[in-house]
C-alpha cells in the first residue's frame, strides 16, 4: 500500500501551472514530481472549475476590506469622544 502524501496549495498550483504551459507532457511531469497522472488531471480539473472563483473573490475581498476600514473609522472616532469625556470629567471632579 502506498504511503499517502500531503501537497501544499502552493506546490499543486506550481504544477497545474507546468501543466497548463504545456511545455512537457502530462506523464514528464508526473514521473517529475512522483504523482500519479490522474491526480495531475484532478488537480488541473479542479483548478479550471475554481478560476472564475478567483475573480470572485477578489472583488469580496476589496468590499470585505472596504467596510473593515469603514467600522475601524468609526470605532477610532468613538474612542476619541470617550477620550474626550473622560477628561472633561477629571476635570470637573479633580482627584484628592
Amino acid at each position: 500500500m502506498a504511503k499517502q502524501t500531503r501537497h501544499s496549495a502552493t506546490f499543486k498550483s506550481q504544477v497545474v501551472l507546468e501543466m497548463l504551459k504545456e511545455e512537457k507532457t502530462v506523464t514528464q511531469i508526473a514521473a517529475a514530481y512522483g504523482i500519479h497522472p490522474g491526480q495531475l488531471h484532478r488537480w488541473k480539473r479542479q483548478a479550471l472549475e475554481n478560476f472564475p472563483q478567483l475573480f470572485a473573490e477578489s472583488q469580496a475581498l476589496k468590499q470585505q476590506a472596504q467596510a473593515h476600514e469603514e467600522q475601524l473609522t468609526a470605532l477610532y472616532a468613538e474612542i476619541g469622544k470617550l477620550t474626550t469625556q473622560v477628561e472633561w470629567l477629571k476635570k470637573i471632579w479633580p482627584q484628592p
